[in-house]
């Protein structure tokens, strides 16, 4: 199908009548997202799910689009009227008590880290975990067990071993010239994909030491 008869679609059979095959061209570079109804109504005219457009939801709207609910009925589940949960999806700042979070995890399926992340948590971590890595980790296991619910021993464990990796990345570089070489490349590319590099220190172990 063409731009033109995606956009012909979504305006004669889903009620989309401000839609031209520029939108369409926008959403497939990337360049633009279409709203909730227009995710929908494109969904429908590929015959494809709106989960299989988003591919790994990120958003808390794309992963309540991914599960097929309404934007109701999260707000319902997890208490909270409907124009607030509405404007936590619009501008991506979850406003939600622990409980509040938990019901949110459980109705959307949400992963520890995918809930880190709608709930906007990404950015303290990040910044606690980088500074883990180049100070004292030991000091830092409290601030980020209250962010990341993980067993006390295997935290430690994870912040050690990213420690240690960072260190080996730092040591590597000024034993080559004082960061103009690879190694300082790859301890900068470190510490930008701490989260990353976190998550999957905590995906890899066992499931009883999570």
């Amino acid at each position: 199908m063409t731009p033109e008869h995606v956009a012909h679609d979504m305006r004669v059979s889903y009620g989309h009548p401000r839609i031209t095959p520029d939108h369409v061209m926008a959403w497939e570079r990337g360049a633009a997202a279409p709203s909730g109804p227009e995710l929908t109504a494109l969904a429908g005219v590929l015959w494809c799910s709106p989960g299989e457009l988003i591919g790994r939801p990120r958003t808390l709207r794309e992963h309540r689009i991914a599960r097929g609910l309404a934007p109701e009925d999260v707000a319902r589940v997890v208490g909270h009227e409907l124009h607030a949960y509405l404007h936590m999806e619009e501008t991506d700042t979850w406003r939600g008590t622990d409980r509040q979070s938990a019901a949110l995890a459980h109705l959307l399926g949400l992963r520890l880290p995918d809930l880190v992340t709608v709930t906007g948590r990404d950015a303290r971590l990040g910044d606690l975990l980088r500074s883990a890595v180049m100070n004292r980790w030991q000091a830092h296991v409290r601030q980020v067990s209250k962010l990341v619910p993980l067993e006390r021993h295997f935290l430690e464990s994870a912040l050690r071993a990213l420690h240690q990796d960072y260190q080996g990345h730092m040591a590597a570089t000024l034993s080559r010239g004082g960061g103009r070489s690879d190694a300082g490349d790859l301890a900068r590319d470190f510490l930008d994909r701490i989260v990353d590099h976190f998550w999957t220190r905590v995906q890899a172990a066992p499931p009883g030491n999570r």
